[in-house]
């Protein structure tokens, strides 16, 4: 799909979400406008979207004014634990990861509006439920997932003979050391960020076939020899394919390397490629994408989803459920997905073979990555101790502690210990 198709898709998209079937009721006297809370998009597109078409469409519907609120990349936790605690605040929000497990008692539930949308809009992928579904019931209402995959340089793999993205750790592994020794090192995140780190220690733990927990949800398990030699891998992919300063890195520094050209190949969302698209026409050129190497026991993704849930306390109850409807129909749904083109990787089947996903064919990755993805965790129930454990970098911190030098042993007994502490029975 060329850019001016593109275009006229969102013009007629926005025309439709104006004359939607769907009729929200409208909000009484006392509830003339919502406000909707979301973490500010890398794609500023998808923001404009909600604030010049969406909100303006929704209010010209149903006279219910929607106050579309950005909060900078990373504030949006502490934003919902604010808002949770006084009661006061948004009534819409955007939420992810583990966070509708911790604030399950202040969302209101939603399930008759994610099952309606997964009826019309081609069923749920698994990993839906394991992001919405808060003891059988639905306490967000799934968006997307935001991708974390294999973004490499094709020019400088080919310099070494390499024109396919290595299928194994231990290929990317044998790679990464030649590309080293060029002066085109990998840069991976082993620092505190919130993505890109989860986004591939996880997936690699996993692929080992180490777990911090049992599929029970409370028998502590990461002490075994599965984690043992993820960890030892971990440490040598780092000592020899890497730059030293990835142990400090947030979410923001591999897109610094990638556009400085320092580094080769790193795991990030989408965004890397479209920001380069947009500012380093050259990088673009030579930039792919791959999903995740397989390792002993498989190949896996972390699910980074994207939700959005309503405050229980808010006192618009119907109209937020009305907008949220809405906005889950598929005249609406669908083209605020083309506005970001696949940045966000729907959750409903219907969207698999969307008109987006043409846009930009090497995002397609992205895309099948669904089918083996998870939350953090996994295969434990998504649940408070979950979170608690993601908050505290249980398991970034496990890997980046042997990377700077601490023992296998050392650091699988630190992070035992600590989920122990998190799952002990009360």
């Amino acid at each position: 799909m060329d850019v001016t198709s593109r275009r006229g898709f969102l013009q007629l998209a926005g025309l439709g979400a104006i004359g939607a079937a769907i009729s929200p009721r409208r909000a009484g006297a006392e509830a003339k406008s919502l406000t909707f809370l979301h973490e500010s998009s890398f794609i500023k597109t998808f923001d404009e979207y909600m604030q010049k078409t969406l909100a303006p469409a929704y209010e010209k519907e149903t006279g219910v004014k929607i106050n579309y609120e950005l909060t900078s990349v990373g504030s949006l936790p502490t934003r919902i634990s604010t808002i949770a605690e006084t009661g006061s605040g948004a009534d819409v929000t955007m939420i992810f990861l583990l966070y509708p497990f911790l604030f399950d008692e202040k969302l209101l539930d939603v399930s008759d509006i994610a099952e309606e949308a997964g009826k019309k809009q081609g069923g749920w992928y698994d990993v839906a439920k394991e992001a919405g579904v808060v003891n059988g019931k639905w306490k967000a209402v799934p968006f997307s997932n935001i991708g974390q995959l294999m973004n490499w340089r094709t020019d400088w793999f080919a310099e070494i003979g390499v024109k396919k993205f290595p299928d194994t750790w231990d290929e990317l592994y044998e790679v990464g050391k030649k590309l080293k020794a060029k002066d085109h090192p990998f840069g991976f995140e082993l620092g505190h960020g919130f993505g890109d780190n989860h986004g591939w220690l996880y997936p690699l733990l996993w692929s080992y076939g180490g777990h911090e927990v049992e599929a029970d949800g409370k028998t502590v398990v990461i002490d075994s020899d599965e984690t043992a030699r993820a960890v030892d891998f971990a440490r040598k992919f780092f000592k020899d394919t890497m730059i030293d300063d990835v142990l400090g890195w947030t979410d923001v520094s591999n897109n610094k390397a990638w556009y400085a050209e320092q580094i080769s190949c790193t795991n990030n969302a989408e965004s890397i490629l479209w920001l380069a698209k947009r500012d380093f026409p050259d990088i673009a050129k030579v930039t792919d994408q791959a999903q995740n190497p397989t390792g002993p026991k498989g190949r896996f993704h972390l699910m980074n989803s994207v939700c959005h849930s309503i405050f229980n306390f808010t006192p618009a109850k119907d109209e937020a459920r009305a907008f949220l409807r809405w906005l889950m129909d598929e005249k609406q749904l669908g083209a605020w997905y083309a506005s970001a083109d696949s940045y966000y990787q729907p959750l409903l089947h219907g969207y698999d073979n969307a008109p987006m996903w043409q846009v930009e064919p090497r995002n397609i990755p992205y895309r099948d990555a669904l089918a083996t993805a998870h939350l953090p965790g996994w295969p434990a129930p998504p649940n408070r101790a979950l979170a608690e454990s993601l908050a505290k970098y249980i398991v970034v911190d496990m890997f980046a502690k042997a990377c700077s030098g601490a023992s296998t042993k050392d650091v699988i007994k630190n992070a035992e210990a600590q989920l122990k502490e998190i799952y002990r029975p009360v």
